[in-house]
């Protein structure tokens, strides 16, 4: 198991170990996805003595991820989008943190989509997650994003009457509609070099419960609970249908979906760390290369120093 994400350096890298912890949960085609076929405890066989392990091979690819968001902020080329939906409890925000926490402040774009404001709901739904996507050379987070809007919206239909669209444009159709324009949306930004990955982070039901319940006992992780969770918790099966369906409609090769188990958080992170990992190194991402002319400024201010 130490191997797995320490094999990503140079230029040209070994990714074949990070399979074992990509293949399994990668959805590049929906047709039938059903989430019942994941399982949310899966650890890809490793068991609990394995747990240490894994924390230091997420340790060696958090660092090798700092040095490729290097190379992407020189390279200047492409920028690496993240997306993170999940149930309440999740773990979502704990595994940006661990993942995320070798990169640099200044190359990373994080933002997280709550309540639209009365300005965005003023433009399409699109136009508040557009905005924040990332500039070239750099690492964007999005923790919820343009998703919400056929998943809970499809959940609680009447948030949808507050968006002030026209009622001919709320059709039967409107969930089809609008996985067609995330794709389209998600192949727009691959086209102009935007890399897309797209986390779902899967927990269990009785996972979820289990994580409810210390938020309520344990005083630090009173400021956790809210009791929509537990409202929302009601609507468990409805959920299960959006996010299927959403999956099942926007999973591309372009922009794959990676189905996350999720009740063991030190293998969640495990994932996600070895998914990112792998599509930098397909972008064999690289320092640029100085020429013959700028080799020549550099020699002629090296020769100014040493004169100063």
């Amino acid at each position: 198991m130490g191997a797995p994400l320490c094999n990503c350096t140079g230029l040209d890298v070994d990714t074949s170990p990070l399979e074992r912890f990509i293949r399994p949960y990668r959805i590049t085609d929906g047709g039938n996805f059903r989430l019942a076929d994941f399982d949310p405890k899966d650890t890809a066989s490793l068991d609990e003595d394995s747990k240490d392990e894994a924390k230091e091979a997420l340790a060696r690819g958090t660092e090798w991820l700092a040095d490729e968001q290097a190379k992407l902020a020189a390279q200047d080329r492409w920028a690496l989008l993240t997306i993170f939906q999940a149930r309440d409890a999740a773990g979502k925000d704990s595994t940006i943190k661990h993942v995320m926490r070798g990169v640099n402040p200044q190359g990373c774009r994080v933002r997280s989509f709550k309540k639209p404001s009365s300005e965005e709901l003023d433009h399409d739904y699109m136009w508040r997650c557009h905005q924040h996507t990332p500039a070239r050379g750099e690492i964007g987070i999005f923790n919820r994003s343009y998703y919400e809007e056929v998943l809970i919206l499809r959940v609680h239909k009447h948030v949808l009457d507050g968006q002030k669209l026209h009622p001919s444009l709320v059709t039967e159709n409107i969930w089809h509609e609008r996985y067609e324009d995330i794709n389209n949306f998600e192949r727009y930004l691959s086209r102009n070099g935007t890399a897309i990955l797209k986390f779902f982070l899967h927990v269990s039901r009785e996972e979820q419960k289990a994580r409810f319940l210390k938020r309520l006992t344990q005083p630090e992780k009173h400021w956790k609970f809210s009791p929509a969770d537990i409202r929302e918790r009601r609507f468990w099966d409805d959920y299960t249908v959006a996010y299927e369906e959403a999956i099942r409609h926007t999973a591309s090769p372009e922009a794959p979906w990676f189905v996350v188990p999720a009740d063991n958080k030190w293998f969640t992170r495990l994932v996600v760390a070895a998914a990112i990992c792998q599509r930098l190194a397909d972008l064999k991402l690289q320092y640029p290369v100085v020429g013959e002319g700028r080799r020549a400024e550099f020699e002629a201010a090296r020769e100014e120093l040493k004169r100063d």
